[in-house]
């Protein structure tokens, strides 16, 4: 037993129980030039007599804090790792102005521009400085959203030396340049160097990299497995199937969520099928001829229960959003409408479209009713129009749309006003779904369409830069309008929608329109200058890149 653990064996039993031990001390070599032990009180092992046993325990044992946190000897070179060197670079380093004003912006100044940097930097082929890869990696480890833009412009020094620092081990686990597809690292790195091999693998050799996790797969750590298995996202493919519904047997909870949400994404899998038969149990179509012209309708049945196979195919008893708002709306979600949604969020959008025989544009425009027996779910005045069943379906199409990335069904479910203005942030994503040359029109009609201020932010916060053509233009209608209110209300501030508007302003709209919106001399003192200055500060930013 070392002699801090007799310390604290001492200290648990008690002074009257156990004698305090002896604690001995090396002569300071100017004392003697021999290191011979002593005690600390000068008895040979004991404490003087009539001394108080828990005192001296406690002086013996602040003297033996100082020791262990002194540190220790240094061993020899033999006894430690030698740490590899860094990987040669394959991309060369900002130019001295754009590594000035990187430094600048990690030192707080205008820090929202940092994605913008990185992202401009990444696009061009250019990478961060090794100087300021410390201050950047520190920036990521606080803030998720940073990470992949970081990957992007950390070069290999910064993936080496995150497998240094665990604080900074995120950049290995979102699969940074290793420089080294040594195939042992899958046998006896880190986890996170395991995970960023098992991703490249992934990039280059599907099969490979399923067959690597197959044969460590009853070995691995529960957390460790979910990790591994999310690498599938990439490369993702039939061949990848079988694995992948035997992982939704997994005991460990999180190994079967992921697994259900790739399984969701790949087409044609038995599991879409489950879930197309889920979808149409609850979701069935009516249609009669009337006057010689076809009429269609939904007609929604919520589930009635949650059974073993919604579990075991990742639908949660307790769906989020259950008992909570429902986007903007404020309306209520239950338990079983939560289900329904989560069931068409992972139903394969195709069974819509080949159900009703019609493309997605107009499957959309359906009228959706709830059972003819059953009125009382979540009614809101007497004869009112009850607009939860159309809600729940749109809800559950969009989700399906963003998870599939369907250009085809976002434009649809966009076009028409399908989904209510208050989904403001999902109809902001289903335009990144579009084709470029169609965002901006469309970004721009849906604010329009949005019509309440803090619905259009929440939307425009969601809506990707630079903003340039019609829906610049719009911007600047709406900074306009804001900012002559703020002079009409006089209040010698910011008003709750002109401050908001400038700051996402100033990092979204095209640097280009500075001069334009310099040239409107819009009233707001502050807020709009803090946007010209914004952008001016980001054309500088991308000139220095360029």
């Amino acid at each position: 037993m070392s002699t801090w653990a007799e310390h604290v064996s001492t200290a648990l039993l008690g002074t009257r129980r156990r004698p305090v031990p002896a604690l001995a001390v090396r002569l300071a070599p100017e004392d003697d030039g021999e290191s011979a032990p002593r005690s600390s009180h000068g008895g040979a092992g004991g404490i003087p007599a009539g001394a108080d046993p828990a005192g001296a325990l406690l002086e013996q044992a602040a003297v033996l804090t100082v020791q262990r946190r002194a540190g220790r000897r240094a061993g020899s070179a033999a006894e430690h790792a030698v740490i590899a060197p860094a990987p040669a670079e394959t991309l060369p380093v900002v130019p001295p102005a754009a590594a000035r004003r990187l430094a600048q912006i990690l030192a707080g100044d205008r820090l929202p521009l940092l994605p913008q940097w990185l992202q401009a930097a990444a696009e061009r082929g250019f990478r961060v400085p090794p100087a300021l890869l410390p201050d950047l990696l520190e920036r990521g480890r606080a803030d998720r959203s940073l990470r992949p833009a970081i990957m992007r412009a950390a070069g290999r020094r910064g993936v080496w030396l995150a497998l240094h620092n665990t604080d900074w081990a995120y950049l290995v686990n979102e699969g940074g340049d290793l420089g080294d597809d040594d195939p042992r690292v899958w046998r006896t790195g880190t986890r996170s160097r395991r995970i960023a091999y098992l991703t490249r693998l992934r990039g280059r050799d599907p099969g490979a990299a399923r067959r690597a996790l197959a044969d460590s797969w009853r070995s691995e750590p529960a957390p460790d497995r979910a990790a591994f298995l999310a690498t599938f996202a990439r490369g993702l493919s039939p061949d990848d199937e079988e694995f992948l519904e035997k992982a939704l047997d997994d005991r460990a909870k999180d190994v079967r969520q992921v697994a259900a949400d790739l399984l969701a994404e790949l087409p044609g899998s038995a599991y879409g099928r489950r879930m197309a038969e889920r979808a149409k149990s609850c979701v069935r179509v009516e249609e009669h001829v009337a006057e010689g012209r076809r009429h269609v309708r939904i007609v929604v049945e919520l589930p009635h229960a949650h059974d073993e196979g919604m579990a075991r195919d990742g639908i949660p008893f307790h769906p989020a959003g259950s008992f909570a708002p429902a986007g903007g709306s404020g309306a209520p979600v239950g338990t079983r409408a939560g289900w329904l949604r989560e069931i068409l969020a992972r139903t394969p959008l195709e069974t819509w479209t080949d159900l009703l025989g019609m493309p997605a544009c107009e499957v959309v425009r359906l009228p959706v009713t709830g059972p003819e027996a059953k009125t009382g779910r979540r009614r809101g005045k007497a004869g009112a129009k009850d607009d939860s069943w159309a809600r729940d379906v749109h809800i559950g199409w969009v989700r399906a749309a963003l998870r599939l990335r369907d250009a085809q069904w976002a434009r649809a479910l966009l076009a028409d006003g399908a989904v209510p203005a208050e989904e403001a942030a999902a109809l902001a994503d289903l335009v990144g779904l579009l084709p470029a040359g169609e965002r901006e029109p469309m970004a721009a009609a849906l604010i329009r369409r949005l019509g309440d201020a803090s619905w259009a932010l929440t939307a425009l916060e969601r809506i990707p830069g630079p903003w340039a053509g019609e829906l610049a233009d719009l911007v600047i209608e709406l900074l306009v309008a804001a900012a002559q209110e703020e002079e009409r209300r006089r209040g010698g501030r910011a008003g709750h929608r002109l401050a908001p508007l400038c700051k996402l302003a100033g990092t979204h709209l095209a640097p280009e329109v500075a001069p334009r919106l310099a040239a409107l001399g819009l009233p707001g003192s502050w807020p709009v200058q803090e946007l010209i200055d914004s952008l001016r500060f980001r054309h500088q930013m991308l000139r220095e890149l360029a």
